[in-house]
């Protein structure tokens, strides 16, 4: 709603007057579409202060530490709800009933098996290739196999292919553990839950079935409700960027994906892990402490403070219970990288360096320690994130799509060279 106005002076031209937008919550918008008639545009590098999109899905205050999905707080969603739910929350705009409910997970475990063919794919990859990479082919190469709802432009086309994604994620994702550990691809199980059924497809094999721990599924389930999704971070902006041109909705997610690939994005749990064996031992702490507090040194502590929130990370609440939770019910002990995890912990929420600057262990420090303690190893933590947010990409993906949109296309500032001719390759210098 545009109820005021903004005036913009520029120096040697006529006032150019700009509506200023009011969403539900959060500061006003100026609305600088109108901005190119006057021969000028905005600069923003990293769209810092630049909203691309309206959108009724997520909404954060990142100084308030608040995290709503269509308005429900991300701790009430972790404490009361499951993944699915979630889900179908952030593909609808409502809760569902129980009827409708019950509907939905029906319709998703329908959906969790892929097509045979799939499994020849991956013997294209080389077993030691990063889960992500692979994760990245195999969902582009899901519109080879489900192409009789491609048609980008029908309602009905869209909802099939969302509810494909969301079914379909945790089988492609525990497809490429197995690849890798070179054991059987386990076939999806309807009987289980959503997080049940990814830990069964990851965890056993043809001759040995073992029951799934309710404190693993419970925990697994929180990690994908509070990864589901985070508003127009990178990943969901280039998966709308791709949608934009009218590409389909598996080469988009795939987009996604290859986006959150990034260690500043989804890779950041992955390399808490990382930072933490370069750390090595408990005694070494102090060090690089030391190391992350000098602005001259380049080492960063990952999983602490994060780029939205500059209070505390809402999730990492949630998930500091979770951990607490899987540390008690698995018994791990004397294990010196959780040793080591847990005493940064401890310094982060009392050193006064971090507490004035918010430096609080976020969603991926936790998240990170709690897949290791499952035993999923670090290179398949990132999966697992697109796993999770492949119903928020989706999410974005349709609300686009079911309003008026035009083909994404940035402006830059050029700083090269004016127009010049060229001189012929003999007289060149």
């Amino acid at each position: 709603m545009a109820d005021k106005k903004a005036q913009l002076i520029i120096e040697g031209a006529a006032p150019v007057e700009l509506p200023i937008l009011t969403g539900t919550v959060g500061p006003d918008v100026i609305d600088v579409r109108g901005l190119g008639a006057s021969g000028h545009f905005t600069f923003d590098p990293g769209f810092m202060a630049t909203a691309s999109c309206e959108s009724k899905i997520t909404y954060i205050d990142g100084d308030k530490g608040i995290l709503l999905h269509r308005g429900y707080p991300i701790e009430q969603l972790a404490e009361q709800s499951d993944y699915l739910e979630t889900c179908y929350l952030l593909l609808n705009g409502e809760l569902p009933n129980a009827e409708q409910k019950a509907q939905f997970v029906s319709t998703v475990k329908n959906h969790t098996m892929v097509h045979e063919q799939l499994k020849s794919f991956f013997n294209g990859f080389r077993r030691d290739a990063h889960p992500m990479a692979v994760m990245c082919g195999v969902v582009g190469a899901l519109s080879a196999f489900y192409h009789d709802s491609l048609d980008i432009n029908n309602p009905q086309h869209r909802e099939i292919s969302a509810v494909r994604l969301v079914a379909k994620m945790p089988t492609l994702a525990a497809m490429v553990y197995k690849y890798s550990m070179g054991q059987p691809m386990m076939y999806p199980r309807n009987d289980l839950s959503y997080a049940e059924n990814f830990l069964h497809m990851m965890f056993n094999t043809p001759c040995e079935i073992k029951p799934i721990s309710p404190v693993l599924a419970k925990a697994m389930d929180r990690i994908f409700i509070l990864h589901a999704d985070h508003e127009q971070n990178a990943s969901t902006s280039t998966v709308r960027l791709a949608g934009s041109s009218g590409a389909n909705p598996f080469a988009c997610i795939a987009a996604g994906i290859a986006a959150l690939w990034g260690p500043a994005h989804g890779g950041a749990n992955e390399a808490v892990l990382t930072m933490l064996d370069e750390i090595g031992d408990v005694s070494n702490i102090d060090k690089f402490i030391a190391k992350a507090k000098d602005k001259n040194d380049p080492f960063k502590l990952m999983g602490f403070g994060h780029r939205v929130y500059k209070n505390r990370d809402p999730r990492a609440t949630v998930m500091k219970q979770t951990c607490d939770e899987v540390l008690s019910e698995l018994g791990i002990k004397n294990d010196p990288q959780l040793e080591l995890a847990m005493r940064l912990e401890e310094i982060a929420l009392t050193d006064p360096y971090f507490v004035e600057r918010s430096l609080y262990p976020n969603v991926d420090f936790y998240s990170g320690i709690i897949l290791k303690a499952i035993g999923i190893p670090t290179s398949m933590f990132t999966v697992i994130f697109a796993l999770a947010r492949t119903v928020g990409w989706i999410s974005h993906w349709k609300e686009m799509l079911s309003s008026p949109y035009k083909i994404g296309r940035p402006r830059q500032l050029y700083t090269g060279y004016e127009q010049r001719d060229i001189v012929d390759l003999k007289d060149r210098k």
